[in-house]
């Protein structure tokens, strides 16, 4: 009985595939993470493979050396490029070794208040951090704790992929959360971006008018899950046609209504908080349009 418990809570532990693992400390302490990667592939983009038009072949890709040929990677180490032609050569191994287990460690450095972090540094990869093993639980739980009830994300490094990255550690529901940053250097700095256009003046009204707009535009509690990724059912929907040789027809372009800035500005004001969205403008401004789209939309869906 002993032994089928044990298998049961291995079991329970690996229903998710880390993409890490590793020590995660602050101060004195550290504990065993493990990383689990925030998005759901299944429900990303559709992905597509590349195939050889005449004959419906899917390409591959091989790593070729131009002496002899198509390369195993068990003959593949990395190189740097210190002259023309000539390299210094590391296996993995070599690289590791460079690091002691301290700095694989993801070890937070900062705590820091939220708006201390902007987005603009955000990598896009997040990751779910949980606790390995019994001894991790209660230092886990002690972490994300504090870190919530004083309002503070954590930054710091560790070695991810098989480099040295930066990381944001905050609590999220009861679990910590990893988001990958990008480094200082390897952002581009406003000032730079703001050199390459010229500014414009706006009037006092207009301003009051776009201040109004964004104070009011969304007053309810908002819910993410509303955003749904219609592109990808659009795919989803005109793959399942293909495969029953139905063709597909792209849906009329709506036609715009041209209208000025301010005329912009005071329709949106008024229509501003009527359902606590942008569609709302949309649809009082091209009824008939929409009503067209969506006759269209139906259409295509009798012929899938």
């Amino acid at each position: 009985m002993a032994t089928k418990r044990k298998k049961t809570k291995a079991k329970s532990r690996s229903k998710f595939r880390a993409s890490w693992r590793g020590q995660l400390r602050f101060g004195l302490v550290s504990f065993e993470v493990q990383a689990v990667n925030a998005e759901i592939k299944e429900n990303a983009e559709v992905h597509f493979h590349l195939l050889h038009e005449p004959d419906h072949e899917r390409i591959h890709y091989a790593k070729m050396c131009p002496k002899h040929g198509e390369v195993p990677n068990a003959e593949i180490v990395e190189g740097y490029e210190y002259a023309k032609g000539k390299y210094v050569e590391f296996d993995k191994e070599e690289l590791d070794s460079l690091r002691s287990e301290r700095e694989k460690a993801l070890t937070i450095d900062a705590f820091v208040s939220s708006d201390e972090i902007d987005p603009i540094y955000f990598h896009g990869r997040m990751y779910y951090l949980l606790p390995s093993g019994a001894s991790a639980s209660e230092p886990y739980a002690l972490l994300e704790a504090a870190m919530a009830k004083k309002g503070r994300w954590g930054v710091g490094q560790v070695v991810f992929s098989g480099r040295e990255q930066l990381a944001l550690i905050r609590p999220l529901d009861g679990v910590l959360t990893m988001a990958m940053l990008n480094y200082d250097a390897e952002i581009r700095k406003p000032a730079e971006i703001k050199r390459e256009f010229t500014r414009a003046h706006t009037t006092p009204r207009k301003l009051k008018l776009a201040e109004e707009l964004v104070g009011k535009w969304h007053e309810g509690t908002f819910d993410f899950s509303e955003y749904k990724d219609n592109y990808r059912r659009k795919v989803q929907h005109a793959i399942e046609a293909k495969e029953k040789g139905v063709d597909i027809e792209a849906p009329e372009e709506e036609e715009g209504e041209v209208i000025n800035l301010i005329e912009a500005l005071q329709r949106s004001v008024a229509h501003a908080g009527t359902n606590g969205t942008a569609h709302t403008v949309h649809r009082s401004r091209n009824g008939k349009a929409k009503a067209a789209k969506k006759k269209s939309h139906a259409s295509h869906r009798r012929r899938v």
